[in-house]
């Protein structure tokens, strides 16, 4: 296992949540982490106390040249990337009969393809800097098995996609030959500004669990691969 120590890493939906909790623990293992998101002054308070620096970049990633651009600034200011979290998401509740077209636009965007061109920036910095780093894509408990919640037809489409498009690129790369590790990290309920609705009906878990997944997937030795990982809480009936 080699140190984390001044490698870099690009977590989106970095200002909250679970790309917050990453953020935090990216740097105390000595990362270089680069921050996306578009309330970029909330980012820019993760960054006190800890052994790794942190940069902040306001982006959105449902912009294609945001995601360009931050990437093309990490690589000539910061470094190759060596770990990429596609964390950032959202979910619009509605039946799908009466769901509003842009909302259902926003989610699609969002949760799948932004997370795609990240994956696709993230994987030219590496090829071009011979890194051999990791993907790791933040999916869902509903992205394996339709939640029973009414209203969350197109979230879990979303992760559904996010499921099949993590393992299609995982077997593209060891086609042709790659060291780059990939990951789809499914977590159940998760406390965040987006899920407090649900926090006093059903079993959670919180940021940090899902940080030190990300730290236990980055830590395993050449050769080994954590393609799945799913994070659920004690007594998820979901």
């Amino acid at each position: 296992m080699s140190s984390l120590k001044d490698k870099v890493a690009i977590v989106t939906g970095a200002s909250s949540g679970i790309g917050a909790g990453i953020v935090k623990e990216l740097l105390q293992s000595g990362m270089k982490v680069v921050g996306l998101a578009r309330r970029k002054a909330k980012v820019e308070k993760l960054g006190k106390g800890y052994d790794g620096k942190l940069f902040a970049r306001e982006t959105d990633v449902t912009k294609d040249g945001d995601i360009v651009n931050a990437f093309n600034w990490t690589e000539k200011n910061v470094g190759p990337v060596y770990v990429l979290v596609n964390n950032a998401g959202i979910a619009r509740m509605s039946p799908i009969d009466e769901a509003d077209i842009e909302n259902i636009k926003q989610v699609l965007s969002t949760n799948v393809i932004a997370l795609t061109i990240c994956t696709k920036e993230a994987l030219k910095s590496m090829k071009a800097n011979n890194v051999d780093g990791f993907i790791i894509n933040i999916s869902s408990i509903t992205g394996h098995y339709p939640t029973p919640i009414p209203g969350f037809s197109i979230y879990t489409t979303s992760k559904y996609g996010v499921t099949a498009f993590t393992e299609s690129i995982r077997r593209e790369l060891a086609a042709s030959g790659s060291n780059i590790r990939v990951t789809n990290l499914s977590p159940g309920l998760v406390e965040s500004e987006a899920t407090e609705n649900f926090l006093n009906k059903y079993a959670y878990i919180k940021s940090e669990d899902i940080a030190r997944g990300v730290k236990y997937i980055i830590t395993q030795p050449p050769g080994v691969n954590v393609a799945q990982l799913t994070l659920r809480p004690v007594g998820e009936v979901l």
